[in-house]
């Protein structure tokens, strides 16, 4: 009911918009909006069932227009299942999204890195992911359809636009596998060891239950992680919030010029 309500507020102030795409936003990358044309904002708290994200770097905020003449929706945030204990805290934001008509959803996120070769300020595009927590936002459905094939869930064809795009604009973007662990805590030094040896690249909070909701609603799904710091026993570097933010914020650029490119090329 909630989900209802909240797409007839949507089309209500934005009967002529059509989405095909939606992008969300990771940890301190909320100013990737300023490209967005012809803006139509709307407020999580103005929205039912869309969660309060209360986590610095994350405006909250529901954001239709268009880049490159593309028709799409922002969402500036996303609430994180340590916020809640709640592994679909994301669900109706994603029904959502596609009861709007989306078709495609780009995910990006802060991440630490496990790869001495990618440091702080890099871009990864994820391949793959390892679920590392045991929960799924699938948890209590009942249909059949709740046997997600997680085969190539990032779609491929994707992830080749996103090499194509980095190519054309001369910007290293590093690939590999995200592993998901709840968080708030960072991760301690045996989990990082193990998480390596699991055959992880990056790790992180986020994204991968998105992914899975997203692949159950029939969304396309590609994600770029920021590398925001080394993993645990990495380095010397101090481990914080804050400081994953000051990093975002220098490769926010590069990010920024990948999506854009990315849906100069969405139709070719």
């Amino acid at each position: 009911m909630n989900n209802n309500k909240t797409v007839e507020i949507i089309r209500s102030k934005a009967k002529d918009r059509h989405p095909r795409v939606a992008i969300i936003l990771g940890t301190g990358l909320s100013s990737f909006a300023e490209n967005v044309q012809n803006k139509i904002i709307f407020s999580y708290k103005d929205l039912p069932g869309f969660p309060d994200p209360g986590v610095k770097g994350h405006a909250g905020q529901l954001i239709l227009g268009q880049i490159n003449d593309i028709e799409i929706v922002v969402l500036q945030g996303r609430a994180h299942y340590y916020e809640s204990g709640k592994p679909d805290i994301m669900k109706s934001t994603i029904e959502t999204l596609n009861d709007l008509g989306c078709e495609t959803l780009l995910l990006t996120n802060a991440a630490g890195s496990l790869i001495p070769e990618m440091p702080p300020g890099s871009l990864m595009l994820l391949t793959d992911h390892i679920n590392f927590t045991g929960v799924s936002p699938l948890f209590g459905e009942t249909e059949t359809s709740r046997f997600v094939n997680m085969t190539d869930a990032y779609n491929p064809l994707f992830c080749d636009k996103f090499r194509d795009a980095a190519k054309a604009k001369n910007i290293k973007l590093h690939e590999g596998v995200y592993i998901w662990f709840s968080g708030p805590s960072f991760e301690t030094l045996a989990e990082i060891q193990a998480a390596k040896l699991l055959g992880a690249d990056v790790v992180g909070m986020s994204t991968v239950p998105e992914v899975i909701l997203a692949r159950f609603y029939g969304l396309n799904v590609a994600a770029i992680s920021i590398i925001t710091n080394m993993a645990a026993g990495m380095s010397d570097e101090h481990l914080s919030h804050t400081h994953s933010i000051e990093n975002a914020e220098k490769a926010t650029t590069d990010l920024q010029t990948l999506l854009s490119e990315f849906l100069l090329q969405y139709n070719k």
